[in-house]
């Protein structure tokens, strides 16, 4: 069984993911009832694990905010600047912990985010790095070096703000 530490740091995560539009409602359910499994306990975390699929999309967006807040941990509105950094350097800790290759990271940071977000503009040029390798004298293995250095420098800053910022223009 996990550590409630590391039980509320997956559930701050699925919370990350979620305000991105990476996972679903049905998700943060899930997450609710690990965290309640690993011993977290608070009284929106309860009416949270206890929501079904149809009434997940529902509850989520209002039963969140409430959840976290009890646990001391930060909510991200959806789409906000913070969620959106707070979920690269996520990704970035997924990576460097062989949940994802480098490859992937790029691919997915890429994806997400697009060119669009100065934290991992670097992460997105790197993507289309892999486009243009057999045009070009780097190999794979520099990129993914790379792209490690890159997930290093995310991961060591990760933080979260005391009050995250809806800058989501």
């Amino acid at each position: 069984m996990p550590s409630t530490k590391s039980a509320a740091r997956g559930f701050q995560d699925r919370a990350v993911l979620w305000s991105i539009g990476e996972i679903c409602a049905i998700d943060i359910v899930a997450g609710a009832c690990d965290a309640l499994v690993a011993g977290l306990d608070t009284s929106a975390l309860r009416i949270l694990a206890a929501c079904t699929r149809a009434e997940a999309d529902y509850d989520v967006p209002d039963l969140l905010p409430l959840a976290l807040d009890e646990l001391d941990l930060v909510f991200y509105p959806v789409g906000s600047l913070a969620g959106r950094e707070a979920a690269a350097r996520m990704l970035a800790v997924q990576m460097l912990a062989g949940e994802l290759t480098p490859r992937e990271l790029a691919l997915r940071i890429h994806q997400r985010f697009g060119h669009g977000l100065p934290l991992v503009e670097r992460l997105a040029k790197l993507d289309d790095e892999y486009d243009i390798l057999e045009y070009g004298d780097r190999t794979s293995k520099q990129v993914d070096a790379e792209i490690k250095a890159e997930a290093l420098r995310l991961a060591q800053h990760r933080r979260a703000p005391a009050e995250p910022t809806d800058a989501s223009a």
